[in-house]
């Protein structure tokens, strides 16, 4: 749908400066991201990270011409001629009112969807059931924000049946503004648990924010057995149709029994007097709690038993996300083959961009037939073709009838037996590949063709989570603190430029290295950020120059060599980075050094202090609390007496992750994060994330009759009849060897299984008896349910081991929700 300038600032109450006979298609709120400047709007946000401002003459430059500003921003209209501006005080705010008088127009009925956790996968598993009978519009992927809830309603198309919009808030006050763009016919609540809990006084105070979405709402589904969330609904919405599931009896949809059979759960439940069995195609308590709340709503919205126990069995128990994976030939692939529609395809259009593109590859689409777009195929093709062009696609290849029709069968295929058939899987060579399908087209078999054969054991890096716990460390950082990320030793084995890559996006403001390869690595990249040296040999000082790396000074004789360096070079500006040592007692300057040092640097015009820091040796643990005070302490005199003495001031740092949490007083003018990002916290915080999950799989089941033995020295004594898994992980991988022997652990299915005997170099071998294991069942090493931390313990050593141990022959997988 388009509106008219004109429109959108008399819903927003803002004041229309310049041209007034524009349209608005699209709107973009991120200038790093591909568009097309034709009828789109530029919403120009000013968070404490970033100033959309800031971009708007190079907007204009590339075309843009209609933009969302606010008062304050003090923008010169005059420059722009050509330009609609909508200025108002809060673009958000503005945003948001525009999205609430959309949603006016729409006659369908709204689902809106809040709680804790579970909010996208209900969302997904519910429209999947409903699209059975009905068109249903949704949020994209977890546009759930205050900036993701307007988008998602602008995105609706007006032919909808059904509109389901997830909300998600971290604030008291967020839902009251973004209520207003959904205002809900139906509403769902997942859960209530300890996610965002950090800015609410208790529990109650954020599930009473989250039911504020439903005010709107006639009728309310939830969790029956939870007695808070119970008792909260029945005495906030005494007039509302309140409809439960769960086991109680006083549910709508009862739980009879439910049973595990062959990896699967067989419920038997009661609604409205008529029992049934509803088969999942999983057995986790989360997913069994979330696919309830999707067979309440659908039942209560009409869908019948039948279809629900058929479309059910159908849900795909993994979640929504992009997964970034080498590919044959240097090729790249993002696989994203559980759904297709033109908003989730361009996003993930954006996605490809931001993996691949630095690495200079092509691009290539390989899409299937989008259904129920309520547009006809030819004109449907046009869009596509215009959004491959937009975001640079070079090669485009349809999948399914109507994509064949429409490209007359030129890099087209009717089904994806077809392309498996006929396709050269080999003629892919150094592209970026988006497999974009809707599940029905089983894409995951053109994934298992194109991506590189390699080691079955994957450690998996969740780049939302890692965004979201950068966040996190934001938070309790001054909006003047800067952050400097660390991402040496491969950060911390989870890849290089793809955290990079992230940490850019997330506008930090330095990277910190060990050694010069690694940062040469990233400018070879595409990485732009300063990047710090924190161990520079003296022999890659040259190199250094050469791709502006900034490196850690820390002895007078490296300050030397790279004087030296620098006046071979002929270059002059280059910052350095001082390292004091206040009581660490491994690299740096001691506070005696500190008049010579001065003395030094002021002879060279052609350097200077860009910062001074110290490494705390004790910041994670209480019994060293003085001590930290006390580095603090020296360290400040240190730079009170480098600052008198150069005469100009710089960037002080001495606080790691662990110091960021416990010191917040000693942050100065930057921090630096690091094992925090993949969310390691010193003090136990709920609210970090898992980044890392390293799995495997069972490769091989064996019986062992009592008395017999297993592994290399027979050290896995059997006393009784025992089954046992193979599993292809060992000490080559990563798995430490000192977890042999039932020391260690591992989770299948959800239960714990001990490691037996001794791990090999490329294996180990498990305990599963009793288990109900069979061979290819997944296994995880660590994640959610095996905390690293608790491996670390298990160890006795920290979880900065445990990740940079981890072979690069164990495959990265990226994953984005």
């Amino acid at each position: 749908m388009s509106y008219s300038v004109v429109q959108l600032a008399q819903w927003s109450n803002a004041r229309l400066i310049g041209v007034s006979d524009q349209t608005v298609e699209k709107i973009v709120y991120d200038s790093r991201k591909p568009f097309t400047p034709d009828h789109t709007l530029f919403v120009a946000i000013n968070s404490s990270t970033n100033n959309g401002h800031a971009f708007i003459p190079e907007l204009y430059e590339k075309g843009m011409r209609i933009f969302i500003v606010e008062v304050k921003a003090a923008i010169d209209y005059q420059l722009y001629p050509e330009a609609s501006f909508i200025e108002c005080s809060n673009s958000v705010d503005c945003l948001q009112l525009i999205a609430g008088r959309i949603r006016q127009s729409f006659s369908a009925p709204f689902i809106g969807i809040t709680g804790s956790n579970g909010k996208t996968i209900i969302k997904e598993w519910l429209t999947r059931i409903l699209e059975s009978t009905s068109k249903v519009g949704r949020s994209p992927r977890s546009f759930n924000s205050q900036i993701g809830v307007p988008l998602s309603v602008w995105l609706l198309s007006e032919d909808i049946n059904y509109a389901i919009i997830e909300a998600g808030i971290s604030m008291p006050g967020e839902m009251d503004k973004i209520a207003d763009c959904i205002r809900p016919d139906y509403g769902i609540l997942t859960n209530i648990g300890q996610a965002h809990q950090e800015n609410f006084q208790t529990i109650e105070q954020k599930l009473d924010e989250k039911l504020k979405l439903f005010d709107s709402a006639h009728t309310i589904f939830y969790n029956g057995d939870d007695a808070l969330v119970s008792k909260a609904i029945k005495n906030k919405f005494p007039r509302k149709k309140l409809v439960s599931a769960g086991v109680n009896s006083t549910n709508d949809l009862q739980v009879k029994q439910s049973v595990l059979s062959h990896g699967k759960m067989k419920l038997s439940l009661l609604w409205q007097e008529q029992s049934f069995v509803l088969e999942l195609p999983f057995q986790d308590a989360i997913s069994v709690e979330n696919s309830l709340l999707v067979a309440l709503c659908a039942l209560h919205l009409g869908i019948t038993i039948e279809v629900l126990q058929k479309e059910m069995l159908r849900l795909s128990p993994i979640a929504m996300r992009l997964e970034q994976k080498e590919a044959i030939n240097n090729c790249l692939l993002i696989d994203d083959g559980y759904s297709a529609d033109l908003t989730s395809l361009e996003l993930a259009l954006d996605f490809l961009n931001q993996m691949g593109a630095k690495r200079g590859l092509s691009k290539t689409l390989i899409l299937s037939d989008i259904q129920q777009s309520g547009m006809n195929a030819a004109l449907l093709f046009k869009k596509v073709q215009k959004l491959a062009h937009e975001k640079g696609i070079s090669k485009l290849i349809g999948i399914g009838h109507e994509l064949y029709s429409a490209m007359g069968g030129v890099n087209a295929y009717q089904n994806t037996d077809e392309f498996l058939q006929k396709a050269d899987i080999s003629s892919f060579k150094d592209e970026a590949i988006l497999l974009k399908g809707a599940r029905h087209f089983a894409f995951e078999r053109i994934s298992a063709m194109l991506e590189q054969r390699r080691h079955k054991t994957v450690l998996e890096i969740n780049l939302n989570a890692l965004a979201e716990n950068v966040k996190y460390f934001r938070s309790l950082l001054k909006k003047e603190t800067k952050l400097l990320a660390m991402v040496k030793a491969f950060s911390y084995g989870t890849g290089s430029f793809e955290i990079a890559n992230l940490l850019a996006l997330q506008k930090v403001d330095y990277l910190g290295v060990a050694f010069a390869d690694e940062g040469i690595e990233l400018r070879k990249a595409g990485i732009n950020l300063p990047i710090i040296v924190m161990n520079p040999e003296l022999s890659s000082f040259p190199l250094m120059l050469e791709y502006e790396l900034e490196p850690e000074i820390y002895s007078f004789e490296v300050l030397d060599a790279f004087l030296s360096a620098v006046q071979r070079q002929g270059v002059s500006q280059v910052p350095i980075h001082i390292k004091v040592d206040t009581g660490m007692n491994r690299l740096g300057f001691i506070p005696d050094d500190v008049d010579e040092l001065i003395r030094q640097i002021k002879k060279y015009s052609s350097v200077y202090v860009s910062s001074v820091f110290s490494h705390l040796a004790g910041s994670d643990e209480a019994i060293h609390d003085g001590y930290t005070q006390l580095q603090v302490e020296r360290f400040s005199v240190c730079c009170d007496q480098l600052e008198d003495g150069l005469g100009y001031s710089f960037i002080r740092h001495i606080l790691n992750s662990a110091g960021i949490e416990r010191f917040p007083e000693a942050q100065m003018d930057m921090v630096r994060l690091g094992i925090g990002m993949y969310g390691v916290s010193a003090i136990g915080n709920q609210h970090l994330q898992q980044v890392n999950t390293l799995n495997s799989y069972v490769s091989q089941l064996k019986k062992i009759k009592a008395g017999e033995t297993v592994g290399y020295s027979r050290k896995g004594q059997s006393e009784k009849d025992m089954q046992i898994a193979v599993i292809p992980i060992g000490y080559a991988d990563g798995y430490n060897r000192r977890l042999s022997n039932g020391v260690g652990h591992v989770i299948i299915n959800g239960k714990e299984a001990r490691v037996v005997g001794n791990i090999c170099m490329d294996m180990c071998m498990v305990d599963v008896t009793e288990l109900n294991i069979k061979t290819g069942d997944k296994v995880e090493i660590f994640g959610s349910q095996l905390c690293i931390n608790d491996l670390a313990r298990c160890l006795e050593t920290i979880p900065y081991e445990i990740l940079t141990s981890i072979s690069r022959r164990v495959k990265r997988v990226y994953v984005m929700e």
